[in-house]
């Protein structure tokens, strides 16, 4: 069984940064493309951030693009999401995701292993 345990998340003021790492344990698997979704109270859980199993290839969501950046360190079966010029739109609660390929797909329910979360809140 796969695991994946998110931290780094915590209340931050707008304009600030938080920088999340996700890490992988148990039976582990590669390749396998990682991902960062998110889910605020009252709405669906949406992609933030995905990547490739060699990092070369990444995808982000309009609404963090420029401002979040994914990254990976397979030798530590890691992946990390930096997160800078934070906005209180998003406070939310954030997930790491895994899928077995090398690929990275955009749509949640593609995604096998789920971590339980980490809450980013913004405030102003």
């Amino acid at each position: 069984q796969v695991q994946l345990v998110e931290s780094g998340g915590g209340l931050v003021q707008a304009g600030g940064s938080l920088r999340l790492s996700c890490a992988a344990s148990g039976r582990t698997f590669s390749p396998y493309a990682m991902g960062w979704f998110r889910q605020a109270p009252g709405k669906e859980r949406e992609i933030v951030a995905v990547i490739s199993w060699s990092g070369r290839s990444t995808y982000y969501a309009d609404s963090v693009k420029d401002r979040f950046t994914i990254s990976r360190d397979n030798a530590r079966n890691t992946v990390y999401l930096q997160m800078n010029r934070l906005r209180p739109e998003d406070t939310a609660l954030y997930y790491c995701a895994a899928r077995a390929g090398t690929y990275y797909v955009t749509a949640p329910g593609e995604y096998h292993y789920w971590g339980q979360g980490t809450q980013v809140t913004v405030s102003s």
